[in-house]
């Protein structure tokens, strides 16, 4: 028998993240390609992400069709659209400028679920690339992974936010995503927790 969800945020009750939740307005347009296996993850930072950006578009897919609609849509934005996407061809963000109302996507999903995506979706790589300069290492300690310049979503939303507009309020999303790290430690034997500090 599965848990009550909080009708608001979508979290168990007992996780219930609310109280932290503080939404903001954003000039860009975020778009999440999100590799199926993410959607029901209760690590998965891109429904905190959502809760503090309510205009955030996420598209569930891996094949090139799964994301027809979005390309169709694409196809028809005015604005400038990036890929943001480490890669040998991407720029830095910082050091780059990006159009206050670009629309950014991401792909969210483990490193080797998100180059997977890309490799699918050969269109992706018609737009032009950003990367972030890394100076301190993911928040998001809850989950593990292999790469030391891992960022959950939310994190690459965050400071991409931060790159383009140095005046940027981004705290709602690290202080919501702060307060989920904790609220998931908290609730971890403490043997576990030690894991994770």
């Amino acid at each position: 028998m599965s848990r009550p969800n909080c009708p608001s945020c979508h979290y168990p009750h007992n996780a219930c993240l609310c109280a932290s939740i503080n939404p903001m307005q954003i000039k860009p347009k975020l778009i999440i390609l999100q590799d199926p296996s993410e959607v029901g993850h209760a690590k998965n930072s891109v429904r905190l992400l959502e809760l503090v950006i309510k205009d955030t578009q996420v598209v569930v897919g891996q094949s090139a069709d799964d994301f027809a609609e979005l390309r169709a849509q694409l196809a028809q934005a005015k604005q400038a659209i990036y890929l943001v996407y480490p890669s040998d061809s991407s720029v830095s963000a910082n050091q780059t400028q990006v159009e206050q109302d670009a629309i950014l996507l991401f792909l969210d999903g483990t490193w080797r679920k998100a180059y997977k995506l890309l490799q699918l979706n050969p269109w992706l790589q018609a737009y032009p690339a950003l990367h972030l300069d890394l100076d301190n290492a993911s928040n998001y300690t809850i989950r593990k992974a292999s790469r030391s310049d891992s960022l959950s979503t939310l994190e690459a939303a965050a400071m991409m936010l931060k790159a383009i507009d140095d005046k940027q309020d981004v705290t709602p999303l690290t202080n919501a995503l702060h307060a989920m790290v904790e609220q998931r430690l908290a609730s971890m034997p403490p043997e576990v927790r030690a894991r994770y500090r």
